[in-house]
């Protein structure tokens, strides 16, 4: 109806205009009845159909609503002629003009993606303000509309995302040695504090903290039952853990985990924070056993001596912070800037000071004045009343210190009833006897839980990760060393070693059975990423390319990626098999057994590697399907040909592969040195060179031959020989150096000679004064022409051997003739 009523009040608004003046008719009166915004309406509507306007379109006006600014009214149309019918369907129309127009509607757009830009959604800011060129030309009205947005997204590209590129190998293999060096410090400083906690004038200090109370439950007697002993020391612990919270107060920052900086410039100006922790000497941990102040790292401590000084066995806990050798962990980030504007508490608090000065005696008399309704009110003297300032200063208050919510340092202490270490931290999570609730969470900036160490009273140092990290193996592991060299785990047993007391005992057993147990009751994880390098776990997908599952190898369960998504198999690493490729095999001193079948073939790279030793990197151009690997299952130890007769085997470059030392032929001997083909050609007996390797540079590869196979019955003959020219060459060697030490003494001697002669006839006093830097050079010249000349000549000393230049006499040197 309403499309209707629009196309028959457009027709009529023409022919009106069209006619001017004329008769009065029966539509034209009816006309007139019409409102004026419904006529401009109609107007506008006529000459937006006819114009193409390059602005954006408005929207529908309401009956009730005025435009704020009129457009532009066109000229209007040339006339048609009406003829009746026309009329009629005029007259007809007109009935519906008085329906309200229907309400505008409301164009909605969805986000097809959350990844999706805020920008892509502003169709608002889309440019229209250039106008087309063909604005005279007359297009249809029902011509679809097009809308470029590229000028549009050439101003405003998307914003790149800032992903953080992963670092190299050299940089990774520089961040591992970066990060053992940092454990070392860090074990230094744990094993030094823990000795500061042994200290006699410290725990002197500590002790008239506990009452005697307090004593007795810290040392339970022997006559109470296991339960009664235990009862008995966690009662302790917490009266004097609630003693110790309400007295210590943290004033100071403690230690917090070390990251890495994004660029070097981030470093250049960084400083400690103004609240770092000070205490760095003994007589600073003193002081603030005796202020019982610092930073709750010193709390732990004080803690720990606390405990010690009232008979308990107590042991100092450390979560170290190295930095990490990852590129996944969180940023240093900028350094703070200096400040140019207040800060908004800053700034509120000069303006209520501003807003709120203090009054004096006058203005506070004269506002009293005013107050007043009596006309002789102003007569009456007020009486000033002091007013104290340090009355109305607030008491400065301390700076809160934000740090991680879990400690960094706390304490063990042992439960004789059950030979267990228990923590206990009263300063931070005022917890006794719960160890889940160390570890922080993987979102904590400040605070990583990757080596936690406890020191005993006699300097013991124990790894006890296990006991505190609930997901060791799937996430904790993959932070540490062992995780990312194959000697990692012996590298941190020997950093450890020299915090051993050297052996075991009956305590020590039983935690490493508890931490081994909590290892093993770990659960499986629950999302996919943490199944990579898992010890026990493995998923297909993150099989290597050289790794497969043994025939008929079952499940453990399994896991998806959501909630849609499909189930993938859980496997147990056991049944991890390593394949090898035949000449890997054969470099390991075994051969693949003849018709075995493949268990994998391996796609060719595209690249590369530079070391052809890798178990995938020997593509051979003769299979198509790529490199075939087998498992251990299908090889054999391999054995080269037997010495028969004195006769090694060797191979068309003759030599002998021996990679290994299962690799000698039954009959044979291998003589590792480099003398010994020399000793087996100088006694004449056959011998093959040992090819132990190859070096490569890039792609080529070079063949290391080191020592000789020889057989058996000739191998003791060999090495005699190899002990004789060893022996040679030494007497050889010390023979050349006799003659150099001998020319040095005769060259010295000689020197001498021409020295005394000169000052022969010179008494002391002149010959100290006659001597000149002229002199020594004169000296250091004849010597240097005597040193020139016994080269040249190569002769013995003997007396007629020229010196120095001059003719040496039987009975004199030095080169002067007797008178």
């Amino acid at each position: 109806m309403a499309g209707r009523k629009r196309a028959a009040s457009r027709s009529h608004a023409t022919s009106a205009t069209a006619s001017g003046p004329s008769r009065p008719t029966r539509s034209s009166a009816r006309r007139s009845v019409v409102p004026d915004i419904y006529r401009e309406m109609l107007v506008e509507a006529d000459a937006q159909s006819n114009t193409i306007s390059s602005e954006r379109p408005l929207k529908r006006r309401r009956p009730g609503q005025r435009n704020e600014q009129l457009l532009k009214k066109s000229n209007p149309p040339e006339a048609t002629p009406k003829t009746e019918d026309a009329d009629d369907e005029d007259e007809d129309d007109v009935q519906f003009e008085d329906v309200p127009p229907p309400t505008a509607t409301v164009q909605t757009v969805y986000r097809d993606s959350e990844e999706e830009d805020d920008d892509e959604m502003q169709f608002e800011d889309v440019d229209f303000s250039f106008p087309p060129s063909n604005l005279d030309a007359t297009e249809d009205g029902n011509q679809d509309l097009e809308l470029n947005f590229s000028a549009r997204t050439i101003e405003s590209p998307r914003k790149a995302v800032d992903r953080r590129k992963p670092i190299s190998k050299a940089e990774k293999d520089r961040r591992i040695e970066i990060h053992k060096t940092h454990l070392l410090c860090l074990l230094a400083h744990v094993a030094r504090r823990n000795r500061w906690c042994n200290d006699e004038a410290i725990q002197d200090t500590l002790r008239t903290l506990l009452t005697k109370k307090m004593v007795t439950y810290l040392n339970p007697g022997t006559h109470l039952s296991q339960f009664g002993r235990a009862n008995s020391l966690k009662e302790g612990l917490q009266q004097v853990g609630t003693m110790y919270k309400t007295k210590y107060q943290i004033t100071e920052r403690g230690i917090r985990r070390a990251l890495w900086a994004e660029n070097e410039e981030h470093l250049q100006n960084y400083s400690l924070p103004d609240d770092a922790e000070s205490t760095l000497e003994k007589s600073d941990f003193l002081k603030a056993a005796e202020s019982l102040s610092g930073s709750r790292d010193v709390g732990a401590q004080l803690y720990c001596a606390l405990l010690r000084s009232a008979g308990v066995e107590a042991r100092l806990v450390c979560s170290l912070q190295p930095l990490g050798f990852t590129s996944g962990g969180p940023p240093l980030g900028k350094p703070p800037k200096a400040k140019g504007k207040l800060s908004l508490a800053e700034r509120y608090a000069q303006q209520q000071k501003i807003d709120n000065p203090l009054d004096s005696p006058a203005e506070s008399s004269s506002s009293i004045h005013r107050r007043l309704g009596h006309p002789n009110a102003t007569a009456f003297h007020v009486p000033p009343i002091p007013i104290s300032l340090s009355s109305r200063e607030a008491p400065p208050t301390p700076k809160k210190i934000r740090e991680s919510p879990y400690p960094i340092y706390w304490v063990e202490v042992l439960d004789e009833a059950h030979q267990k270490w228990q923590p206990a931290d009263p300063l931070v999570t005022n917890s006794f006897w719960k160890p889940q609730k160390m570890e922080p969470p993987s979102t904590d900036r400040e605070n990583c839980m990757t080596y936690v160490v406890a020191f005993e009273a006699d300097g013991t140092a124990k790894d006890v990760t296990r006991r505190y990290a609930k997901a060791y193996n799937a996430k904790t592991r993959k932070m540490r060393i062992e995780s990312v060299e194959a000697t990692g785990e012996r590298w941190w047993r020997k950093a450890l070693h020299a915090f051993s007391r050297g052996y075991s005992t009956d305590l020590d057993q039983i935690e490493n059975n508890e931490l081994t147990a909590l290892e093993l009751r770990e659960p499986m994880p629950r999302n996919i990423a943490d199944f990579k390098d898992h010890p026990v776990y493995v998923l297909e997908r993150h099989l290597r390319r050289n790794e497969v599952l043994v025939p008929g190898a079952s499940s453990s369960g399994t896991v998806g990626p959501g909630s849609t998504g499909p189930l993938e198999k859980i496997y147990r690493r056991k049944d991890v098999r390593i394949a090898r490729s035949r000449e890997k095999w054969y470099r390991m001193g075994r051969q693949v057994l003849p018709n075995e079948i493949p268990v994998k073939f391996l796609p060719k790279r595209a690249k590369p590697k530079a070391d052809s030793l890798d178990d995938d990197g020997d593509d051979d151009p003769s299979e198509p399907n790529g490199t075939p690997i087998y498992t251990y299952d299908q090889t054999v130890q391999f054995k080269h040909p037997p010495v028969v007769n004195g006769r090694v085997p060797k191979n068309r470059f003759k030599n002998i592969d021996l990679y290994v030392p299962s690799m000698v032929p039954e009959g044979g001997a291998y003589v590792a040195d480099e003398l010994g083909a020399r000793a087996a050609f100088i006694l004449g007996v056959d011998y093959a060179p040992a090819l132990t390797g190859f070096h490569f540079k890039g792609r080529q590869g070079t063949a290391v031959l080191h020592g000789v196979v020889v057989a058996a019955e000739y191998e003791e003959a060999v090495r005699a020989v190899i002990d004789g020219l060893k022996d040679q060459a030494a007497e050889m060697e010390q023979q050349r150096r006799t003659r150099e030490v001998l020319k040095a003494w005769r060259l010295f001697l000689m020197n001498l000679r021409v020295r005394q002669r000169i000052w022969a006839d010179v008494d002391s006093e002149g010959e100290a004064n006659a001597q000149t830097p002229m002199d020594l050079d004169n000296g250091k010249a004849v010597a240097h022409e005597q040193e020139s000349e016994d080269e040249a000549q190569q002769s013995d000393d003997s007396s007629e051997d020229e010196a120095g230049g001059f003719m040496v006499d039987d009975d004199y040197a030095g080169g002067f003739m007797v008178d």
